[in-house]
C-alpha cells in the first residue's frame, strides 16, 4: 500500500488528514506544498488539484481531492478503528460538526490567527476583519461544544474526525493575544485540554 500526501504540515486541513493517518498508524509519504509560498497554483500542483488547494492524497494511484472525501476515504480503507460514530445520530453529529467548521469557522478562524501570525496571506491587518472573525469564531464553538454536550469528544465518548477539522486551527489561535477571548466558551477548556493529550495531536505539530 502506497501513501502520498502532498501538502505542507502548516496547512490546517493538511494537519486533519495527517492526524487521522496517525490515529491509524499509517505509513505514508509527503510532499511539501507550501501554500504561504503560493506552491499550490505552480503547474505541477494544478494537475493534481485543478483548483489550487491542499491537500491531494495520492494511493496506490487512486487520486481524491477535497479534505473531506481524503479523510471520509482513508477512514474506510485504512485498518483500525472508525473515526466516525458507529451510531447514525453519532455521525450526523460528527457531520454537524464538520459543516459547521467548513462554512463558517475556517475564515473565521483565518481573519483572526492571520492577523497575528501571517498578515501578508490574508491581505495585511485588518482591525474590523479580526473582530468579526472573533465573534464568529465563538459563535462557532459554542455550536460545536453544544453539539459535544457532555461527551469527551465532539461527537462521542472517543476522537472522531469532527475533532480533527477543529484542532489545527485553534493551535494557531492558541499563538495569539486573542486565544484567551476566543476560547472563553463553555466546555471549550475540558475538551482543548482532552485533544492536546492525543498521540496524534503532538505528532502532527507543524
Amino acid at each position: 500500500m502506497s501513501i502520498t500526501l502532498y501538502g505542507f504540515s502548516g496547512s490546517t486541513y493538511v494537519r486533519t488528514v495527517r492526524m487521522l493517518l496517525a490515529e491509524k498508524g499509517a505509513d505514508y509519504r509527503q510532499v511539501p506544498v507550501d501554500v504561504i509560498q503560493g506552491e499550490p497554483h505552480h503547474p505541477e500542483h494544478l494537475l493534481r488539484h485543478p483548483f489550487g488547494k491542499v491537500p491531494v492524497l495520492e494511493h496506490d494511484g487512486f487520486k481524491v481531492i477535497e479534505t473531506g472525501a481524503i479523510t471520509h476515504y482513508l477512514n474506510e480503507v485504512l485498518p483500525g478503528p472508525s473515526l466516525l460514530p458507529d451510531t447514525a445520530q453519532g455521525r450526523a453529529r460528527a457531520n454537524m460538526a464538520i459543516g459547521i467548521y467548513d462554512s463558517y469557522g475556517y475564515n473565521a478562524l483565518v481573519a483572526v490567527a492571520g492577523y497575528h501570525l501571517f498578515p501578508d496571506f490574508i491581505g495585511g491587518k485588518n482591525e474590523a476583519a479580526r473582530e468579526a472573525g472573533i465573534e464568529k469564531s465563538r459563535q462557532v464553538l459554542r455550536e460545536l461544544m453544544k453539539i459535544r454536550g457532555q461527551d469527551r469528544f465532539i461527537a462521542g465518548p472517543t476522537q472522531s474526525l469532527a475533532d480533527f477539522y477543529l484542532v489545527p486551527f485553534c493551535s494557531y489561535i492558541a499563538q495569539t493575544p486573542d486565544a484567551e477571548r476566543l476560547f472563553d466558551v463553555e466546555g471549550f477548556a475540558q475538551w482543548w485540554e482532552q485533544v492536546q493529550a492525543l498521540p496524534s495531536f503532538k505528532s502532527t505539530q507543524p
